[in-house]
């Protein structure tokens, strides 16, 4: 027997029992082959909106639905139902992408520009969930279209003149698998460059933060850059690494950030072209166990100017994610790099998901998605984790 699909809708102030009493209803239909196939459900404010989608004999016309349902006494008290032929050929094909979107504030106009992206792509929004607030506002989207790049490209664009930090995914349960996510150190997970606080106590912090920011820019080779800087340090005593780290200060979400991946049972690894000899005793302190960064050389209670181990660059920060992948077993669609400077860049395009924090252009251009806000635990948003999430303890 041929059959017919219909959406039903029950909407209005929400209350107990409107639920079973859809279900109740859809059931006492099980005579005529009516089956469940679709549900979704959302309440805002107190207001309910329940979806069924139904596949049915196609003898059972839209009225006869809706005497099941007034027959539960769904109806009534300000709910409303309302049966919907479906035709499917209406439906959007395609893969479905999860879209996140985040800034300080998002406004009506920018989700405008947003949707309006979407639906020029011959696209469709299933669902959207609002996953923060504050610090910053965050929406994902659940999006369904026939072509995913074209659908990429557009929404990059969108964002970046919308002044939105924009993520698109593959939607799939490996996002709520196991995760290792890998950070960089300076000016990501901390506030400083190490380097320049060392540079700091042997007073050549002018000459070394040159060479840091032609490095960061990409404008020179980082080994190199690292070697020079490194070199400039020679003399200083060993005691100059305790003050250092003395004065290091985390990225404001870090704690935030390494709290949540643990308790959800999330990796967290930092990898670093800084110092082992500064970053270790810290980074124990917050239990992040996987840890890759260069070393200095010390001889007789003195930097000499020489790194003790070959160098961790921008090749070797890959090398490293790929190994801490190994060592946590998971493939690497299910790794995070999060950085900030050229050095990051095969690092963020190895991941599974690389993401610029407050990166110059050339690291952007690398990644899939950027963030610009000074809140390093928004990085949650984009693995799908809500506010309400992050506080739960």
């Amino acid at each position: 027997m041929e059959k017919s699909t219909y959406l039903v809708t029950v909407s209005g102030p929400d209350r107990v029992g409107v639920g079973a009493e859809l279900f109740a209803a859809l059931s006492s239909l099980s005579e005529r082959n009516a089956h469940v196939i679709d549900v979704a459900q959302i309440t805002i404010r107190g207001t309910l909106v329940l979806c069924a989608e139904i596949v049915v004999d196609s003898s059972v016309g839209p009225g006869e639905v809706e005497e099941a349902l007034h027959a539960r006494n769904i109806v009534g008290e300000g709910i409303s139902a309302t049966v919907q032929l479906v035709n499917p050929s209406d439906v959007v094909h395609g893969g479905r992408l999860l879209v996140t979107l985040l800034a300080p504030s998002i406004s009506a106009l920018q989700l405008e520009q947003i949707f309006g992206a979407i639906a020029k792509s011959d696209s469709t929004c299933e669902r959207i969930v609002h996953l923060a607030s504050y610090p910053v506002d965050c929406y994902e989207l659940v999006v369904r279209g026939p072509e995913e790049s074209s659908l990429r490209e557009a929404l990059a664009a969108v964002a970046k003149s919308a002044d939105l930090d924009l993520a698109v995914q593959r939607a799939g349960l490996h996002r709520r698998a196991k995760h290792l996510v890998v950070m960089d150190a300076d000016s990501t997970l901390l506030q400083q460059e190490v380097i320049d606080l060392l540079a700091d106590a042997c007073g050549c912090a002018e000459e070394v933060s040159r060479i840091t920011e032609a490095a960061m820019a990409g404008e020179i080779d980082f080994a190199e850059s690292l070697r020079r800087r490194v070199a400039l340090l020679a003399g200083l005593p060993e005691s100059v690494i305790d003050d250092v780290r003395a004065k290091l200060k985390l990225t404001p979400g870090a704690r935030t950030l390494l709290h949540t991946l643990h308790r959800l049972g999330y990796v967290p690894a930092v990898v670093s072209g800084g110092f082992v000899e500064v970053l270790a005793p810290l980074l124990a302190e917050l239990h992040v166990d996987h840890l890759e960064a260069n070393r200095l050389e010390i001889i007789d209670g003195k930097l000499t100017g020489r790194l003790a181990a070959p160098i961790v660059d921008r090749a070797g920060k890959a090398r490293a994610l790929e190994r801490f992948a190994k060592e946590v077993g998971v493939p690497l669609e299910q790794t995070v790099a999060v950085g900030d400077g050229a050095n990051d860049i095969d690092m963020i395009s190895v991941a599974g998901l690389g993401i610029a924090f407050n990166a110059k252009p050339v690291v952007q251009e690398h990644a899939d998605a950027a963030l610009s806000v000074p809140y390093l635990d928004a990085v949650l948003y984009f693995l799908g984790i809500s506010r309400e999430e992050i506080e739960t303890q």
